[in-house]
């Protein structure tokens, strides 16, 4: 099924969707106008709504025609934007001040929205499909907060699946990978106490700034001597705070970053190791150190079977040959993750690249979305049911 006349016929009405979703953008947990036109037009589609997992997230439930496979699966778009300001001057340019949507998450909307339209004109497919509208992807977690909600008690998925448009893959194209796609993200806080000094006198304080400049040193061999080198893990201190003035050695030194990792043994290992690794340093030049996790998001790891599904379905769309099969993952993290620890599935990434040059970037305030791959992304979505649920002759 490559992209067909029937989908084609909706890329006007598609165009239309995004570009008000992304001039009308809203923040985690705040997508109650996106919400909204999305309910609306599932129930002009004839598709059954239910509201309020995630708190502004939307599910729309359709059978198809078949004679009662009993067999269900999840189709998941994120609708929320950015904080951040815009710096493109087209019509359809956000007209919220400091909101954005630079990630394509009004596309992720709109692609689905037309997905829907299609299967509900068709229902050629045997089985249930989830249409699940997820609010607050940016750092909010809005898949746990619906999972948390009920998301998969009360709409039970056998297979769940996602996507992701992606810039750096030209239009046309859509990648698939096995396992990992993207990183387990935490970010980190290391508060370290010395004792304050005239910094004439060094001898008479301990100094955290230099106990702090041992630890971003040694920080780099959790990766470089501690995590096998055919395995990917990242440990970044991004931020080292001390002092007020030249002529003092201050009490205390504050330091942030993040680590990436794509297995939870890795994770566990450097965690454990970071924390001997502070407390040891700080403790030998006498000083103390305290580490502290704040856990993010999984890692959103396809399995394979699955991964195998989404990519036939995508070559029917695009051609084997368009399809790239195992490329290398991102450190970059996604909170589809959490629902690919509750269910199978796969999250694949479509090609985007191309209409903008090096604008195209996601989180870039030049960015915005590349209206012709919306077909694209909904035939994906249309091929991928159908061939999940095919309905017998």
């Amino acid at each position: 099924m490559p992209i067909n006349n029937r989908i084609a016929a909706f890329q006007d009405e598609m165009t239309a969707w995004r570009r008000d979703i992304h001039a009308h953008p809203e923040l985690g947990f705040e997508e109650v106008r996106t919400s909204d036109i999305v309910a609306a037009k599932l129930a002009e589609f004839g598709i059954v709504v239910h509201r309020g997992l995630g708190g502004t997230g939307v599910v729309g439930t359709l059978k198809g025609l078949g004679t009662g496979s009993g067999r269900a699966i999840g189709l998941r778009a994120d609708m929320d934007a950015l904080p951040m300001p815009e710096a493109n001057d087209f019509d359809h340019a956000s007209r919220h001040a400091g909101k954005m949507h630079a990630c394509g998450h009004d596309g992720h909307t709109a692609m689905l929205l037309g997905a829907a339209r299609y299967l509900a004109e068709t229902r050629n497919f045997d089985g249930t499909v989830h249409f699940i509208f997820q609010p607050a992807e940016e750092g909010l977690g809005g898949a746990k907060r619906m999972i948390d909600d009920g998301l998969f008690r009360q709409f039970d998925c056998e297979q769940v699946y996602g996507l992701h448009n992606w810039p750096e893959l030209p239009a046309g194209r859509i990648a698939v990978h096995p396992g990992p796609v993207m990183a387990a993200a935490n970010q980190f806080e290391i508060h370290v106490t010395g004792h304050g000094a005239h910094a004439a006198m060094p001898h008479r304080g301990i100094d955290p700034v230099l106990v702090s400049a041992h630890i971003v040193t040694a920080a780099q061999s959790l990766v470089s001597r501690g995590t096998n080198p055919a395995e990917s893990a990242v440990v970044s201190i991004t931020v080292v705070e001390a002092g007020t003035a030249a002529n003092v050695i201050p009490d205390s030194a504050r330091m942030l970053g993040t680590m990436r990792t794509f297995s939870e043994e890795n994770h566990r290992r450097i965690q454990e190791q970071f924390g001997r690794l502070v407390s040891s340093i700080a403790e030998g030049l006498g000083a103390k150190a305290e580490l502290r996790f704040r856990p993010g998001y999984p890692a959103t790891v396809n399995s394979e079977p699955e991964a195998r599904v989404a990519a036939a379905a995508a070559a029917r769309v695009v051609g084997e040959e368009n399809v790239v099969w195992a490329p290398a993952p991102t450190m970059a993290a996604e909170d589809f993750g959490y629902m690919l620890k509750e269910r199978p599935g796969a999250y694949i990434w479509l090609g985007h690249g191309g209409h903008l040059g090096s604008s195209c970037r996601l989180h870039n305030p030049h960015y915005d979305f590349n209206d012709a791959i919306l077909t694209t992304g909904a035939s994906y979505w249309a091929s991928l049911v159908e061939t999940i649920l095919p309905r017998s002759a």
